[in-house]
Order: structure tokens, then C-alpha cells, then sequence
């Protein structure tokens, strides 16, 4: 049989329901990696993404893979074995930084704050004097938490003391501010299933030239394609794929044969950036900021808590603490109510949250007023059939009140 896959309004933390103009985009016909039309279409990309991340930089470019293989390419091209690294942790995914960089051979160090609140940049310096790493690894926006970790002080901070700063920015970038230039950022990289409203399988990444120095150093060029005298020098980038000093020179104006391009993932991020620059980047921000605020009221009207310090929670994504009443499994036959009755997917979360918080997102294509209402309306009519006492259109009402305002 054909793919058919179910009516869905994915309103989780990510992935999520993909923009009908990325989706058209992928559906364009292949051509050959060095075509002059492709080689073209990967330098306008580049250029896009120079504007999403709001950077000078010329390694602006995709690493083929979701999210997660931009952060193993950043970790395992900047990291050396015995290198110490510095990761304050403020959620599940602070943890996952950690142990990509253990396997990379480091010496990790890490700070935490309880889930549900962020460092503060004091917190942070200190930190950095005591362990004085190579790298400081942070993420930006945490959906397990839902908390958005300030960054504009800490690229001075790394810099007066002679430290790398990663950030992943999967969860925030495109609905939240972010400024990797101004703020002293030297590797980011994201993902399009959340804010940038495309489909998991593509990273986008950039990287400063005091990084690309770094990277270099390590450069060892495969057999068969180095010029004479090319060799490398340094410790070996320990895997071929994620190798950012190949991956550059693959879309770099050399060209060298590193991998073939996954041409429609490069299709399909290309005009997540094109829709975000024609949008432009403050008016997607505030875009996210008013659904965000519109979810974030809606949920309160319902009279449900919101967990974690709300004043530096992200724009896209909200945890609500889960009704008493619904019972240990509540929680669970709720979302999967909304599913099979509404086709909206909200969701749960991870470790010490685990059952106790739905997150519910308002990004990329989904962050607009039809959306919110209808979740909210939705979720009401799961809670009264469960038991659960509201404020009947408390949700809904709340959620209108910010839009008319």
C-alpha cells in the first residue's frame, strides 16, 4: 500500500505539523550533486541560513541528519580526547550534550540547576574559571523543560577566558531571539522540526572562523581525493560522516567529493530558511511570542498550572502540570483521547517529569491563532469527559482575550 498517514495537528514539542510550502519544495525532481544548478541552490542556502542565524559566518551550511547529527558533528569536530568540556545542565537535553561529549573522549564537566530554571551568566563564569574548559556546550532552548537559557552575556565570558561556546539550538531558533554574532557565538546548530516548520533531517550549522581554526588543525583528507602534499595534521576527527572540516570543503567553493548531498532534505531547508527571511526574523519571533502568550493564558483559563519559571520560558512551547484528578495514568489516556478524537497530538515528558507535565507547542507552521483555539477547545472537552472541573471556555476566552489585545 501507498503512504497515508492520519490527519494530524502535531501541537507537541517537535516534531511538527510541516509547512505545506516546505512539503512542495521536496516534492521537485533530483539533480546530480555538482550540477551547476545544485552547486548553486547549496550557495544560496548558505546564504539564507547566514540571515536565520543572524551571522557573518562564512561555514553557514546542512549537515545531513536530524538534529542530533549537527550536535555529534560539532561535538566530535571541536573535541579532542582529554579535552575538558563544561555543560550546564538544566534539562534532558544539557544531559544528552554530556554524554555526546563523553564518547568523544573528554573530560565533562557540569553544573545543574533544578528543572524548570535556568543558569545565571554569574553561575556560569564561575564555572568556567574553576573547570577552564576547551568548550562550554549549552542548549538554548530545553522543550523538556521548556526553559530558555539566556545567552547574550556568555560568548564575552568564553572569550575573556579563552573558551569555545556551542550552543544547540535546535528548540528556539526562529522563534525565539537569537544573535550569533552579536552575541559571540562560536558553533550553533538546530534542526527544522520546530520553529523553522519542516521535517526532521537536516541540521543547519555555522561556525565561527576562530572554530573553523580549530576544526582545520584536525583536518585529514580521504585517499583518492587530497591534493598532492595534503595530508592533515592533529588528532583525527573521529568519525568520517560528521567530519566538519570534509563537510566544509564540500560546501566550500572546492567543492571535494565528502558525501552525496541528501538533495531533497536540501530542498526542503533551503525553503524553511526562504520562508523565514521573507517573514523576517523579528516578525517570526513575534509571531511565536503572541501564540506562545495566546496557549500560555489559554491553559490558565482552563485553570491548569503552568510549570517552571515562566519568565524565561521559550516563545513556542509550554508545560502544563497535569491535573491530581486524572490519576497516575491520567495523564496518558488524556493525550491519547486528544488523538483519537481530534487528531492533535500533545507531549508528555522525560525524567523527573515524566508523567507529571504535558508540553504543548506553538511553533513553526502551527504557531497561528487557528491552531491554539482549536487545541484548547479540544483538550477542554478531554478534561470535562475525564472528570476534570473547568471553567467551561475558560481556555478558549483566555486564549481571545490575547489576541484582541
Amino acid at each position: 500500500m501507498s503512504v497515508h498517514p492520519p490527519h494530524r495537528l502535531l501541537m507537541g514539542p517537535g516534531p511538527i505539523t510541516a509547512d505545506p510550502r516546505v512539503l512542495r519544495a521536496m516534492s521537485a525532481q533530483l539533480v546530480g550533486q555538482y550540477d551547476p544548478w545544485m552547486t548553486a541552490t547549496m550557495t544560496e542556502t548558505m546564504g539564507l541560513y547566514r540571515e536565520v542565524f543572524r551571522t557573518a559566518n562564512e561555514q553557514t551550511l546542512l549537515v545531513d541528519g536530524t538534529s542530533r547529527a549537527g550536535i555529534e558533528a560539532a561535538l566530535v569536530s571541536l573535541v579532542e580526547p582529554g579535552d575538558r568540556v563544561l555543560v550546564p545542565v538544566f534539562g534532558r537535553f544539557g544531559h544528552l550534550l554530556v554524554e555526546i561529549a563523553e564518547r568523544c573522549g573528554a573530560e565533562v564537566h557540569t553544573i545543574e540547576v533544578p528543572w524548570g530554571q535556568v543558569f545565571a551568566p554569574e553561575a556560569i563564569e564561575e564555572a568556567v574559571v574553576a573547570t577552564r574548559p576547551k568548550v562550554l556546550a549549552v542548549v538554548q532552548g530545553d522543550t523538556s523543560t521548556t526553559m530558555c537559557q539566556p545567552l547574550a552575556d556568555l560568548g564575552e565570558i568564553c572569550r575573556r577566558h579563552d573558551v569555545l561556546l556551542y550552543c544547540d539550538a535546535t528548540a528556539s531558533l526562529g522563534g525565539n531571539d537569537f544573535e550569533t554574532d552579536a552575541w559571540g557565538l562560536d558553533v550553533v546548530t538546530a534542526g527544522l522540526q520546530k520553529c523553522l516548520g519542516g521535517p526532521s533531517g537536516s541540521a543547519p550549522i555555522t561556525i565561527s572562523e576562530r572554530a573553523v581554526a580549530v576544526i582545520d588543525g584536525r583536518k585529514h583528507v580521504e585517499a583518492g581525493i587530497a591534493e598532492p602534499g595534503e595530508t592533515g595534521a592533529g588528532v583525527r576527527i573521529a568519525s568520517n560522516y560528521l567530519d566538519l572540516a570534509q563537510v566544509m570543503d564540500y560546501w566550500g567553493p572546492r567543492r571535494l567529493n565528502h558525501h552525496t548531498e541528501a538533495t531533497t532534505m536540501l530542498y526542503g531547508a533551503r525553503e524553511c530558511a526562504r520562508l523565514l527571511v521573507e517573514e523576517g526574523l523579528d516578525a517570526a519571533v513575534a509571531r511565536h511570542a503572541l501564540h506562545g502568550r495566546a496557549m500560555l493564558e489559554g491553559v490558565r483559563g482552563l485553570g491548569l498550572a503552568v510549570f517552571g519559571d515562566v519568565a524565561h520560558k521559550m516563545h513556542n512551547v509550554v508545560a502544563v502540570e497535569i491535573p491530581a484528578g486524572l490519576g497516575s495514568s491520567g495523564g496518558d489516556a488524556a493525550r491519547s483521547a486528544l488523538l483519537e478524537d481530534f487528531g492533535i497530538e500533545i507531549g508528555t515528558s522525560f525524567g523527573p517529569l515524566h508523567g507529571k507535565v504535558w508540553r504543548i507547542g506553538t511553533m513553526g507552521y502551527n504557531a497561528r491563532k487557528d491552531a491554539v483555539l482549536l487545541t484548547l477547545a479540544a483538550l477542554e472537552q478531554v478534561l470535562r469527559a475525564a472528570g476534570v472541573p473547568l471553567t467551561a471556555g475558560g481556555g478558549v476566552g483566555a486564549a481571545r482575550e490575547v489576541y484582541s489585545s
